[in-house]
């Protein structure tokens, strides 16, 4: 009944959004002949992976990073567009997406379209982006945050000493440091080692993009970053800027450039909402019709591209009513490769990796899989911002890997163990009587910590997993690693660039240079683009819920449920204090939260394939 309530509920909720999308919905502009200039704004993040619920028009600025490149390359083919603005509004963008984002700036550019960047105060890693355009305009009481960047690690011994609670953790590889955030208040020399090396590449690449942009010496912009940040003037003065200009002088300085007639269009490419016909009583039983009727296949020959996008966890994907995605489940991931896998139609499949890894035995399903895929068609990795730990697991049997310089992966190794929770029970007064029969019960009892038999077993488990990883690895990498795995393994971390010149990664390059690999190793090249797992059918998973009908093997692959990760934090200490900090602090309060599923996936699983820590470059 819960279920059925939940359902009825979103229905009720989606009715309303659909007519209040519907009452805006913007009409074309006219006017082709006077030509257009296409304006791009960036708030907030960019998703990866489609929305998991299809309503059938776009809800709110939830953008995927694909369908805004797919926009950017509209614009490029575009004889209409005379000329792309980019702005933003506090945008949410990590490193790799910038440099795939900056990639597609520079097409637009050799493709003969202007571009600018219009900018009201910019960080470091938006200013980035910006040096890829023609021109970068700046408000006139604006700021360029160029001051470098920093590496943020979370470390929570002191609130679990706080509240009881023991980390009992064991760790393949000397630098597979994942469960130092639980045991210690600091990171080790270990840790300090491999976040400097990823560090110093970072702040590389930093300079020798901006250099590159700017067309100035990679010396003097190491001193300008000294320097920063800067006002408005001083930005023009070091010629990080070309011009400063309130909005309205910024608009019409183009229209004297391109004419007056030129029109400004700001949501170019984008799905439009739908239109009603108030007039007629059936009409928006029409529409509602329209919006969950089933998505054409396409006829001609496909790329699929599958997206593992969040924290690797056994079971389905789940998601929340309007779309948004929780951890990244095996049976969702498996039972898609294995549907393109039998799709004759599917010529080829890029593996959309950005995931710092997870659950182990969930890591080897999906590796299985894509190694049943790689077998009868070319399967290509691209990694975006994070692909570590089990998301290098996932990847490395494939035909080639793609990272941008900026990805964040490797990270071969192990982290297992429990928590131990006495101190927390007893601090509330609550006590527990054990009863076990056999020899090793208790094993993962959550009042002690393991003895040394029990801590021997745990690590012969581990070191198992530890070599059927480093087997993976070896097997899929056979011939292009440039060191011994081993000098590559151990829970090392590295940027794709670093990774490129170990032989971790095959070429540097974004999501849509994979594509076009894998559409050439399959020898198509009038092709259509698929990305999976598709979005279900809001009126299907609603029928589905209500039902109680269980989907087969290539059936439904998502779960809409109230209970995705970030729902499961329910105590009430929890849900007093989040609000709360993500209204200060939002970004912590966001790594605090990632953060927290690593403990659950602890107490779930026991053995991991994680990241070490929640590292954040800001």
């Amino acid at each position: 009944m819960r279920k059925v309530r939940w359902m009825v509920a979103a229905l009720a909720v989606c009715v309303g959004i659909l007519a209040g999308r519907a009452a805006v919905a913007l009409a074309e502009p006219a006017g082709e002949d006077a030509g257009r200039i296409v304006v791009f704004r960036f708030d907030g993040g960019l998703q990866e992976a489609p929305p998991a619920v299809e309503f059938g028009f776009e809800m709110g600025p939830r953008h995927s990073l694909y369908g805004l490149l797919e926009r950017f390359r509209k614009a490029k083919k575009d004889e209409r567009v005379k000329a792309v603005v980019v702005t933003f509004d506090r945008p949410e963008i990590g490193w790799a997406q910038m440099q795939e984002i900056r990639q597609e700036i520079s097409d637009l550019r050799a493709a003969d379209k202007d571009v600018y960047c219009y900018l009201e105060e910019a960080s470091g890693r938006v200013y980035q982006l910006a040096t890829a355009a023609s021109r970068i305009c700046l408000v006139p009481t604006g700021e360029v945050r160029l001051v470098g960047f920093q590496v943020e690690q979370v470390y929570f011994k002191g609130l679990l000493d706080k509240i009881g609670v023991q980390a009992d953790v064991e760790q393949i590889g000397a630098y597979k440091e994942a469960g130092e955030p639980f045991t210690q208040t600091a990171p080790s020399e270990k840790a300090r080692e491999m976040v400097k090396w990823l560090a110093d590449d970072l702040f590389d690449q930093m300079v020798e993009t901006i250099a590159e942009g700017r067309q100035i010496p990679n010396n003097e912009v190491r001193a300008l970053i000294d320097r920063g940040p800067f006002t408005a003037r001083e930005a023009l003065e070091a010629n990080l800027v070309d011009e400063t200009l309130y909005a309205e002088a910024f608009a019409e300085s183009l229209r004297e450039r391109y004419g007056q007639a030129v029109e400004f269009v700001h949501d170019y490419g984008a799905k439009r909402g739908p239109e009603i016909d108030f007039s007629s009583p059936l009409a928006f039983f029409k529409l509602l019709g329209e919006a969950v009727s089933k998505v054409k296949e396409p006829t001609k020959p496909s790329i699929a591209v599958v997206y593992v996008d969040s924290v690797i966890m056994t079971g389905k994907t789940e998601c929340g009513w309007f779309g948004e995605r929780g951890p990244t489940g095996s049976t969702t991931i498996r039972r898609v490769l294995t549907r393109v896998r039998k799709d004759d139609g599917v010529k080829a499949v890029v593996l959309r990796v950005d995931s710092p890894g997870g659950s182990a035995v969930a890591s080897d399903i999906i590796w299985h899989a894509t190694r049943a895929v790689g077998g009868e068609k070319p399967l290509v990795v691209s990694m975006g911002n994070v692909a570590a730990s089990g998301g290098y697991y996932v990847s490395a049997g494939a035909r080639a890997i793609f990272a941008d310089p900026g990805t964040v992966t490797g990270s071969i190794g192990v982290l297992g163990g429990k928590l131990v929770t006495k101190g927390l029970w007893d601090w509330l007064g609550v006590t527990f009587h054990e009863t076990t029969r056999g020899r090793n019960a208790d094993l993962l009892n959550s009042n002690r910590p393991f003895d040394d038999r029990q801590r021997a077993l745990i690590r012969k488990h581990m070191q198992a997993v530890y070599d059927t990883f480093t087997d993976r690895v070896a097997k899929g990498r056979e011939g292009r690693l440039k060191k011994d795995l081993e000098q590559l393994a151990g829970g090392r971390v590295f940027t794709g660039r670093q990774a490129q010149a170990n032989g971790l990664v095959d070429k540097l390059g974004g999501l849509q240079a994979a594509i076009k690999f894998a559409a050439a190793e399959a020898n198509v090249s009038d092709y259509k683009i698929r990305l999976l797992p598709e979005p279900r059918n809001f009126m299907d998973l609603l029928m589905r819920g209500l039902s109680g009908k269980e989907e087969d093997e290539e059936g439904a692959d998502v779960e809409v449920a109230a209970k995705a990760w970030h729902w499961t934090l329910k105590t009430p200490a929890v849900r007093q204090l989040l609000p709360a900090l993500q209204k200060i602090d939002p970004h912590r309060a966001g790594v605090i939260l990632r953060s927290l599923l690593r403990i659950e996936l602890l107490g779930r699983e026991h053995t991991l394939l994680v990241l070490p820590g929640e590292i954040t470059i800001r």
